[in-house]
C-alpha cells in the first residue's frame, strides 16, 4: 500500500508540474505578412508601385542655394542669399488610353529664417494629350544658358491643354488663364502714371510645336491675349557645332502683352562650348528693339512700343557638374538701355538633385 501510495502521489505531482510548466510556455506569434515597395519599370527609373495599388509613384526634388549679386538686390545691400527646396510627385496608372498622369510640385524659397514663402509650383493631370491644372506653358522655354530674354513676365498658368507628341515632334494648343499678366494702359494727363485700360486679363490661346532632327532642334510658339488685344511669337532653334551648340532665337510682339511685353521684337544668340564632360562655358548676346523694359505680374504697361529706346544684353554662365546630381553654376549679365541706366547681375548657385 505505501508503494502504491507513493506511486500515485508522484504521477498527480508529476501532472500538476506539467499543467504549471505547460500555462506558462510562451508561444510565438506568426509574422503578420509584409507587402515590400516594388520597383515599377513600365515608366522609367525612380518609379515604385504604391502598396495595394497598381498605381506607380516617383518622388524626385532638388535642394539650391544661390547668392544673387546686383544694385540693392537685397534691399540695401548688393547682394543676397536666398535657399530653395522643391518635391515633385509624379503618379502614373495604366488605362485604356493610355497612361493617367498627376503632378504635383511644392517649391519653398527662403530668403532668412523669417522672409520665406511656399507655393504650388504645378499640379494638373495628363492623359491621352490632354492636361489640365497649374502647369507652366511653352512660353516658359528658352536658351542653355541665362542670357536670353525671350519668355512672358508670368509662365505659369491655370490651363487645359493638348498636345500630340512623338519621340521627335510635338504640336499642341492651349488655353490660358491670363489674370496674373500684364495690363495695357494709357498715360493720366495730371499724374503722369499708366492707368489700366481694363480689369485683370482673363484668358489667352496658345500654340506650340517643335521637335528634332539629328543634331538641329526647333520650336515655335504663339500667343495671342484676348483683353489686351495683342500676341508673339517666337521661335528658337539649336544645333550642334564643333565642341559645343550653337542656339539661336527671335522674338516678335504686335503689342505688350501677357504672352511677351519686353520690347517690340528681339534676337538672341548664344554658344554653349562642352569644354570638358563636367564644364560647360556658355557666352550669349540679346538685342531689343523698342525695348520698354521687364514688367512683372500686374504691372501696367503701355498700349504700344512707340517712342522707346533699344538695349542690348551681353553675358557668361558657366556650369560645372561637381558630382553625380550636383552642381555649380555662375552667371554674370550686363545690361545697357538707350532710355535707362545700364546694369551689372549676377549669381553663384550650388544645387544636389535628387
Amino acid at each position: 500500500m505505501n508503494i502504491k501510495s507513493l506511486l500515485l502521489g508522484s504521477a498527480a505531482a508529476l501532472a500538476v508540474v506539467s499543467g504549471a510548466q505547460a500555462a506558462d510556455a510562451i508561444v510565438a506569434a506568426e509574422p503578420e505578412p509584409v507587402e515590400y515597395v516594388r520597383v515599377c519599370d513600365a515608366y522609367g527609373t525612380g518609379y515604385f508601385y504604391i502598396p495595394g495599388t497598381e498605381t506607380c509613384l516617383k518622388i524626385n526634388g532638388y535642394i539650391r542655394f544661390q547668392v544673387n549679386v546686383g544694385e540693392d538686390v537685397g534691399g540695401d545691400s548688393d547682394w543676397d542669399a536666398v535657399t530653395r527646396g522643391q518635391v515633385q510627385f509624379t503618379a502614373k496608372s495604366d488605362t485604356e488610353y493610355g497612361p493617367l498622369t498627376g503632378v504635383i510640385v511644392m517649391q519653398f524659397n527662403a530668403d532668412n529664417a523669417t522672409v520665406q514663402t511656399s507655393k504650388l509650383d504645378s499640379a494638373y493631370l495628363d492623359i491621352a494629350g490632354f492636361r489640365a491644372g497649374l502647369f507652366y506653358s511653352w512660353w516658359d522655354d528658352g536658351l542653355s544658358g541665362e542670357t536670353d530674354d525671350i519668355g512672358s513676365v508670368v509662365t505659369l498658368h491655370n490651363s487645359i491643354r493638348y498636345q500630340y507628341e512623338t519621340s521627335d515632334f510635338y504640336a499642341g494648343i492651349s488655353v490660358d488663364e491670363l489674370e496674373d499678366g500684364v495690363y495695357q494702359g494709357d498715360v493720366d494727363p495730371v499724374t503722369g502714371l499708366l492707368v489700366p485700360n481694363d480689369g485683370p486679363n482673363n484668358v489667352g490661346v496658345a500654340v506650340g510645336i517643335g521637335g528634332k532632327a539629328g543634331a538641329f532642334s526647333y520650336q515655335v510658339t504663339a500667343g495671342w491675349d484676348v483683353d489686351n488685344e495683342d500676341g508673339a511669337v517666337r521661335a528658337m532653334g539649336t544645333v550642334d557645332i564643333g565642341p559645343g551648340t550653337l542656339g539661336l532665337a527671335a522674338v516678335y510682339s504686335s503689342g505688350p502683352n501677357s504672352y511677351y511685353s519686353t520690347a517690340e521684337w528681339a534676337v538672341a544668340a548664344e554658344y554653349a562650348i562642352k569644354a570638358t564632360d563636367k564644364l560647360k562655358i556658355t557666352p550669349g548676346v540679346q538685342y531689343y528693339a523698342n525695348y520698354i523694359g521687364g514688367a512683372s505680374a500686374f504691372d501696367t504697361v503701355p498700349t504700344d512700343y512707340d517712342g522707346a529706346g533699344d538695349a542690348w544684353k551681353v553675358g557668361l554662365t558657366v556650369d560645372y557638374q561637381i558630382v553625380d546630381n550636383f552642381y555649380a553654376k555662375a552667371s554674370v549679365q550686363y545690361l545697357d538701355p538707350e532710355d535707362a541706366d545700364d546694369s551689372t547681375t549676377g549669381y553663384f548657385r550650388l544645387q544636389r538633385s535628387f
